[in-house]
This record gives C-alpha cells, sequence and structure tokens, in this order.
C-alpha cells in the first residue's frame, strides 16, 4: 500500500467546496452508502465499483471512524471489480460447439439463432465460474486542506474516482498541476519543457 508506506505515484486534487458540520457522521453514512457491494448476478460482465477499507478490500463498513480517519485525514480505497473472458478461446470453444451441433443434427451450416443460443450459453457458463479482476486505489484526503492524493495515474481511473468522490461527498475534485507548488519560476519552467505533470511523493 503505497499511501501506508513506501513510495507511490499519486495524482493530487483540491476538494472544491466546504466540508459540513459534523461531517464525522455524514460522512459514514455516505461511505457506506456508496461502499462496494457484490453483484446480484454472478454472471454480470458490468463493472462493480464502491468504496472499501485501505486495510482490507473484503472491509466495507465505515462505521468505525478509527479505520479510515486519523485525526484531519481520510484514508480508504476505490475498488473497481469486472469479469472478462478470454476472446480468443471463447471464440475458439464457439466454433467447437457450432460444429457439434451441425454434426449432431446434419447439417452443414450454423443457423444464426442456434449461433447466438450457443454464444449466451457459453457465456453464462463460463462468467459462472470466472473471478473478476480486482482494481484497488488508494485514496487519502486532507479533510481541514482539502487535499486529496489518488494513488493511480490512469485517466480512466481518476474519471471514475472523480465521479464516485462526488457522488459520495457532494463536492467536486479539481486536479492540481505539480508546477504550481514550485516557487522557483526558473525550475517551474524547466519542469515545464519536460512534459512531467504528475506527482510523486515519497512518504
Amino acid at each position: 500500500m503505497g499511501i501506508l508506506k513506501g513510495p507511490m505515484t499519486a495524482r493530487r486534487y483540491i476538494a472544491l467546496g466546504e466540508v459540513p458540520d459534523g461531517f464525522r457522521e455524514r460522512y459514514v453514512e455516505a461511505l457506506n452508502a456508496n461502499a462496494f457491494r457484490e453483484p446480484f448476478s454472478k454472471t454480470s460482465k458490468e463493472e462493480t465499483v464502491g468504496w472499501v477499507s485501505s486495510h482490507n478490500l473484503l472491509d466495507t463498513d465505515f462505521t468505525d471512524l478509527n479505520m479510515w480517519l486519523y485525526n484531519q485525514y481520510a484514508l480508504f480505497s476505490l475498488r473497481v471489480d469486472k469479469k472478462s473472458l478470454p476472446a480468443n478461446l471463447f471464440r475458439a470453444t464457439l466454433e467447437q460447439r457450432g460444429r457439434q451441433w451441425c454434426e449432431e443434427h446434419g447439417q452443414e451450416r450454423l443457423p444464426r439463432s442456434v449461433k447466438n443460443e450457443l454464444k449466451d450459453n457459453l457465456e453464462f457458463e463460463w462468467l459462472q465460474r470466472t473471478l473478476p479482476r480486482v482494481q484497488v486505489t488508494e485514496v487519502v484526503w486532507n479533510v481541514v486542506e482539502g487535499t486529496v492524493l489518488y494513488h493511480s495515474l490512469s485517466q480512466a481511473s481518476n474519471d471514475r474516482f472523480r465521479k464516485l468522490f462526488h457522488r459520495t461527498f457532494g463536492l467536486a475534485l479539481e486536479a492540481v498541476n505539480p508546477l504550481d507548488l514550485i516557487t522557483d519560476d526558473t525550475l517551474a519552467a524547466a519542469l515545464e519543457r519536460t512534459g512531467g505533470s504528475d506527482l510523486r511523493v515519497e512518504v
């Protein structure tokens, strides 16, 4: 866990808006309401997104403040699960089942309706026994100062994070260019020419 120990690469944000009075109780409710939940169907290919504890990705209960709030720092993680099937193997298996059907029914060509049915059945069968790809990304938020670090530089991951953060806390996130943190204009100009724009922090 990069935020808890060791070096990390993170994107920095400022949370826009006021933190409400009594935010601890309100944010407990907000985090629990948007915590990660297992999908209803084991055959779903949709992304499942929600908050989890940074200490254990299976812990989705934020009722205990001591598990995620340390003085003014809120520490939690974004979990994203998604199931996918190996395309080449799936296609080859479907073709094989199609040939078997044609042999069993004495037909040279596989009807489109039968192919679709075979495809749906194979997809259902495989998704039931396939484990999702699990991605967990840490978040640290200085609730007092409004600074937020998200432990990923992936644009898709950051877009997903900003959307859920706003839905959970009602606060928009504005990206901070690390060059804005440098007071030396000459150094800032030199770094600007390198094209670097992400924050690398040693904790």
